[in-house]
This record gives structure tokens, C-alpha cells and sequence, in this order.
């Protein structure tokens, strides 16, 4: 068994045995097969006496303890019997060390254990296998099962993983875990990115599904980022559940995003289902997957963090959307019950392009803006986000980083640069101050600032065809009423 190699070592090895490319950076180019992505209907919780009552069977898929027993055998007898050398590595959750979590990761590929490394906090190489007890154990083995599979135990403290090479089912599964324990002490865990301003001042969180811009708008060479993808908000402040990011490629663009583009490039960076064309990567190719990923340790982001967490409380939360029907106002202005509503709805929508059978564009509702990785009932959630919200005086946000002047294949995306304008403003208190102006078409808050135009304010201004725009406006609104009524 492979222990807490280092990550050149584990790269060399992605490359020489598992069919890598080395950049010239030195970061690496993999592929993940016929599964690019999460597999939704993987994953399932161990239903016992500790979960019966507490997780939310609605929401989430349930295995017996016997059947859980059967496939720890099987996962346990494929460690000992197969040819691969098998990697372990020892790492740590949580960047507060106040409350970390120790993860032991066994795999049968140098890749994942590179993907490890990057993603969680590598404990000290010297460490043997038994030197200590993990809180949690991961049994990652893709070739023992047909079927993507993902079980977890919460009794046991154990996660099997087989059936998918996409690495990124071991991150969500340790957040999973993360976000069924942190609010037994009344912590918040969040599906958001976080960053503060130089001084260690000002945080703010960014929640969002994906591809609404959460690691682009948090990665600021103004400002220093915490995480980019999982956090917890505690008594104390903000923590990053990760020691690493795992961002969207498709279309990085080294201009748009340059924080990103280098540290994709940095040494043992790890490029998932990126196309590769003489030794670079093209980042426009979506051959393999329109969820090409870039895996990389948090501090390849300059001026990023060293520590992970900051003892403060936020003074903005900013919800991202991708509103492809050209319907939302780039900007809104939430009260904390407003806020409430809008993290439990979690709304954005698909595009084509983005999953498969997808041909126009799909409104989605995602609780907590991470729905498939909740154990718990959403009110759980949303409760402590309320408390906290009121308790520290938090100014909240809906930005709409989606389609403006039409919807999807008529209008254009926002201009990130619009995006940008707005969340400097509501960082640097300009948008707190400014006046606000009601929606008419949603019934949202408007903060109307000279500097911000008034057709990305108020989207029926950029619409060519105005009877064309408040009858998508009243679409959207339906399926927000209708989506809110899970809620009531």
C-alpha cells in the first residue's frame, strides 16, 4: 500500500500507469470515462436508529444496514485481493481546526489520491496508517462495481464509492457528511464560496449552483479568497470545508478569469476531461463534457487564504442565479425573510448544452442552492441561515448572472464585467446606500445606481418585444410560486 505519497510522486504515476498528460506547466490532463459528472441517483444514506429521524428521506435514498454490511465486504475483500497497488491517504476536512474532521482515502488510482491531496488538507507524510483514527473512512474503488455507487454510513462513519472515475463524487460525498453533523452544534455548512478583503475584513459569502459564477466571483485579485466551493459559518465566523478548488472550465478564459487559468496551470493541477491539442489545453472543446473540472490547492489562487477561515462574521451574502429566460433584474435587494425563501428555492436554470436532453433552457430549484448534498430537511438549514442572517445583521442579494435583453438564444449573457461593477458595489456598501425602486414584473427590490445600466436593472427595458417579456416574467413567477409551495 501507497502511503501519503507526495504529489509529484502521485503524478508521475497518473501519467506513467493511468494514461495522464503531463502539461509543460506540470499540471495534468485526465479523463473519467463514460461518467463526467455526479451521478444523481448513486448515492444513499444507511437507514438505522441514528438516521431514521434525522435525515430527510423526501430527498434522500436509503440502504439497510444489511446491505450496507454486504458491499463493505465486497469493498473490504476487493482491498486485499487486487493487483493495484492501493493509495491511502490521510487528510483533513475543515480548515478551522477548531472543528476539522480526519478522513482516511483508500484508492486504487494515483489520480484520485493526486485529487485528494489537492482538494483536503494532507497531514504529515511521516504518518503511518494506523497512527491514528480517522473520523471518517472512504473506500474508493471504481473498477469493483458496474454502477456508479455511493453509500454512506453515518453510524459507521464510512463512505464506499465505485462504478465512476469522476473524482468528484468523493468531494461531495465528505460534504455530504460535513452538512449532516455541523448543524448538530448549530453551525451552518453552505454550498457557497467565500472571500474577504485584504485586511482579513469585510467577508462575504456567494452561494450558487453551478455555473452561475461562484469560484469566477469570488476568485478577486482585490480580495482574498477562503474557499470557492463549501464552507461552514460557525459562532466563530467562516470556514472553508476544503484545502482546494474544483472549478468549471469550459470556456476559462485567461483574460475573464486569470486567477483561475493560472492555477489550472499550476504543477500537479489536475484538468478533468479537458481536450487536449499539442500539449495545451482548449479549454473550448467540449468533446468530453461541457463540466470539464480543474482541481487545484487552494493556494494557486494568489493572495488566496494560507489559513482557510476567517473569525468573522459576513457582513454581504450574495445569491447567484442563472436566470436563462432574460426575466431578472441583474441585481436585487433581499430582506432577511426574502433571503429565507430565496435560499430555499435556490433557483437557476439549464441551458443546452449543459446535461444531456437538454434542448431549452430549464428552471431548477435546488434547496439551500445544494439540494442533492442536504441529509437533513431544508428547514434545518434555513432556520440557522435566519438566525444568523438577523443576529449579525446581514445585508443579502439575488445577482442574476444569466441572460439579459432576451432569454437564452435571443438575448446575450450578462457581461461579467457588469457582474463584477455590481458585486464591488454591494462589497464596498455603494448599492446599501443607493435607492430602491420595486419590480413591477417580480416584485424584487431594485437598488437603481448610475453606474449599474438601467436595461440590466430593469431587463424588460433591453427587450425588443415587451408583450414577449412579461410573459416569460409571469412564467418564471409561476414556477416560483409553484416551487415555494413545497415550502409554505
Amino acid at each position: 500500500m501507497n502511503i501519503n505519497l507526495d504529489s509529484d510522486k502521485l503524478a508521475h504515476m497518473a501519467v506513467g500507469l493511468e494514461g495522464g498528460v503531463y502539461l509543460p506547466s506540470g499540471a495534468v490532463a485526465v479523463t473519467t470515462g463514460d461518467h463526467t459528472g455526479r451521478s444523481p441517483n448513486a448515492k444513499r444514506y444507511v437507514r438505522d436508529k441514528t438516521t431514521e429521524d434525522t435525515i430527510d428521506w423526501t430527498n434522500n435514498k436509503s440502504i439497510s444496514k444489511e446491505e450496507f454490511s454486504s458491499y463493505l465486504s465486497k469493498f473490504l475483500d476487493y482491498r486485499q485481493r487486487t493487483t493495484r497497488k492501493i493509495h491511502l491517504q490521510q487528510v483533513k476536512a475543515v480548515r478551522d481546526p477548531r472543528r476539522s474532521l480526519s478522513i482516511h482515502v483508500y484508492t486504487e488510482y494515483a489520480k484520485h489520491a493526486l485529487f485528494v491531496r489537492n482538494m483536503f488538507i494532507p497531514t504529515d507524510s511521516s504518518l503511518g496508517a494506523t497512527s491514528y483514527g480517522p473520523d471518517y473512512t472512504v473506500y474508493h474503488f471504481p473498477s469493483l462495481l458496474e454502477e456508479p455507487t455511493v453509500l454512506i454510513s453515518i453510524s459507521q462513519k464510512m463512505i464506499l464509492i465505485s462504478g465512476t472515475l469522476y473524482s468528484g463524487e468523493i468531494k461531495k460525498s465528505v460534504f455530504s457528511v460535513l452538512n449532516y453533523h455541523f448543524p448538530e452544534n448549530g453551525d451552518l455548512p453552505m454550498h457557497c464560496s467565500v472571500n474577504v478583503d485584504k485586511k482579513r475584513q469585510n467577508p462575504a459569502i456567494f452561494f450558487g449552483l453551478s455555473g452561475t459564477g461562484k469560484t469566477t466571483l469570488s476568485s478577486d485579485v482585490n480580495r482574498v479568497l477562503i474557499g470557492d466551493d463549501e464552507h461552514g459559518w460557525t459562532d466563530d465566523g467562516l470556514t472553508n470545508f476544503e484545502g482546494g478548488c474544483y472549478a468549471k472550465t469550459i470556456r476559462l478564459s485567461q483574460e475573464d478569469e486569470p486567477q483561475i487559468w493560472d492555477a489550472s496551470h499550476g504543477k500537479n493541477s489536475i484538468l478533468e476531461n479537458v481536450v487536449m491539442r499539442d500539449g495545451k489545453p482548449d479549454f473550448n472543446d467540449d468533446t468530453y463534457t461541457e463540466n470539464t473540472r480543474s482541481s487545484y490547492p487552494s493556494h494557486y489562487i494568489k493572495g488566496a487564504d494560507p489559513f482557510g477561515h476567517v473569525d468573522q462574521h459576513p457582513k454581504n451574502i450574495i445569491m447567484l442565479t442563472c436566470d436563462a429566460f432574460g426575466v431578472l433584474p441583474a441585481v436585487m435587494k433581499l430582506s432577511s425573510e426574502e433571503a429565507v425563501k430565496q435560499f430555499l428555492l435556490g433557483y437557476t436554470a439549464k441551458v443546452a448544452g449543459t446535461e444531456s436532453g437538454v434542448t431549452d433552457p430549464e428552471a431548477t430549484f435546488s434547496f439551500c442552492f445544494g439540494a442533492p448534498f442536504m441529509p437533513l430537511r431544508p428547514r434545518v438549514y434555513a432556520d440557522i441561515l435566519k438566525e444568523k442572517v438577523e443576529e449579525h445583521s446581514v445585508d443579502c442579494w439575488l445577482v442574476n448572472t444569466g441572460w439579459t435583453g432576451g432569454s437564452y438564444g435571443v438575448g446575450n449573457r450578462m457581461p461579467i464585467k457588469t457582474t463584477r461593477l455590481i458585486i464591488d458595489k454591494i462589497l464596498d456598501g455603494t448599492l446599501a446606500d443607493c435607492p430602491i425602486q420595486p419590480h413591477s414584473f417580480t416584485n424584487f427590490s431594485v437598488p437603481v445606481c448610475d453606474d449599474i445600466d438601467s436595461s440590466f436593472l430593469f431587463p424588460e427595458n433591453g427587450w425588443e418585444n415587451q408583450a414577449e417579456y412579461k410573459k416569460k416574467a409571469e412564467e418564471l413567477m409561476n414556477m416560483f410560486s409553484k416551487a415555494w409551495k413545497n415550502y409554505e
